[in-house]
């Protein structure tokens, strides 16, 4: 295990953090690195020119980095015996028992076969469903109106009328959203209880993440970082839809893949149970055996570039050749910018979050900065 030199990783972040904020590129950030249970650096930049006061309090909007919380749920699940992985998905929501496969022809979708195998729920957790994972799914996305997707229920059975964009295990490609509020309604049938309620019960309440809600109260509305973007050089503040912590969809869709909010200690307190394989504390959150098929490469080939392969909701480095992350480091990003890693072999884990509209998700500008500016600061 290399330890991280404070002095220069706090020289590094700041850095990178302040041109950041002076550039406009960046309206507010709250990061966090911490080295064997202990916060080293912890810190937030605020682009006072907008009105923007970040801080630790400060909620974000997680878009994709919900998508490890609500797996760690369904683990819970498996470990109760209520579901096992492997389940299909049909045998919670009969209408996927028959799927068909589509592609796109003249802006149209039109079916050329019906599903030969059955969508499970690895396949969801790996992004090998064929749900909302390609061209057909991207059409499928926008015949149903933000506005619209009121319930996981609404969802599930609207997405079971439309085609898959492949035949599911054949190949692997990310799902944004459809997959993993497919997965969440499965959760709620098994549970018998709303996916936000189980996502309490089973998560936030044991581990005191009060501020990790799909749906915020008027005071932890109040505490939203407003949403940034930039352009032409200039960066702004953008009206985000209102009421709605990811891109219109009611609060009163628990979204399992995009739709949580949180602060920087309370996903402190979940990325590091990751590193403790389950345990905060005296607490055992999900049994040690879940979190280590999590953070498993499930897939038989490398994807993402060939140097990651996907765990359980997770993505996890498998060649650090060209990866400033060394081998078996998991984590995700989020559509808005966060972004957070959990490394075993030198018992790190990083947090970055920001809410933009302007350089997010898995290959943001900010979040390989982030990488570089923590390794670098490794000891040799």
């Amino acid at each position: 295990m290399q330890m991280l030199d404070i002095d220069k990783l706090k020289a590094n972040i700041e850095a990178t953090s302040r041109s950041d904020i002076e550039s406009g590129r960046v309206g507010g950030i709250a990061v966090a690195v911490m080295q064997n249970g202990e916060t080293i650096y912890q810190n937030c930049f605020s682009d006072d020119r907008l009105g923007i006061n970040v801080s630790e309090n400060t909620l974000f909007r997680l878009a994709s980095m919900t998508k490890p919380v609500t797996t760690v749920t369904v683990l819970k699940l498996a470990e109760q015996g209520k579901i096992t992985l492997d389940d299909p998905v049909y045998q919670y929501i009969p209408e996927y028992e028959h799927m068909n496969i589509g592609r796109m022809n003249g802006g149209k979708v039109e079916i050329v076969s019906q599903a030969k195998r059955h969508i499970t729920i690895r396949h969801i957790l790996t992004h090998t469903s064929g749900l909302g994972s390609g061209s057909v799914g991207a059409w499928v996305t926008k015949q149903l109106p933000t506005s619209q997707r009121k319930s996981l229920e609404f969802n599930a059975h609207y997405y079971a009328q439309n085609p898959l964009d492949f035949e599911p295990a054949s190949q692997q490609a990310y799902s944004g959203s459809h997959a993993f509020d497919v997965l969440a309604r499965v959760a709620e049938i098994a549970s018998g209880m709303h996916f936000g309620e189980l996502v309490k019960k089973e998560i936030c309440n044991p581990m005191e993440m009060n501020d990790t809600v799909f749906a915020p109260s008027e005071e932890q509305w109040k505490r939203m970082v407003p949403m940034h973007d930039y352009k032409d050089g200039v960066g702004f503040i953008t009206e985000y839809a209102k009421n709605s912590v990811f891109a219109g969809v009611p609060v009163s869709c628990c979204s399992g893949g995009t739709a949580l909010a949180s602060t920087l200690n309370d996903y402190k307190k979940f990325a590091d149970m990751l590193l403790n394989y389950g345990r905060m504390g005296d607490k055992q959150i999900v049994g040690e055996n879940m979190i280590r098929e999590m953070i498993r490469p499930q897939l038989a080939e490398n994807h993402l570039d060939g140097l990651e392969n996907w765990g359980l909701g997770v993505r996890v480095i498998t060649n650090d050749q060209r990866n400033v992350l060394p081998c078996g480091t998991f984590g995700w990003s989020g559509a808005l910018g966060g972004h957070f890693w959990v490394d075993p072999q030198n018992r790190i884990v990083a947090i970055y979050l920001k809410n933009s509209e302007y350089d997010g998700g898995a290959r943001s500008r900010t979040g390989k900065q982030f990488e570089r500016d923590v390794y670098s600061a490794l000891s040799n």
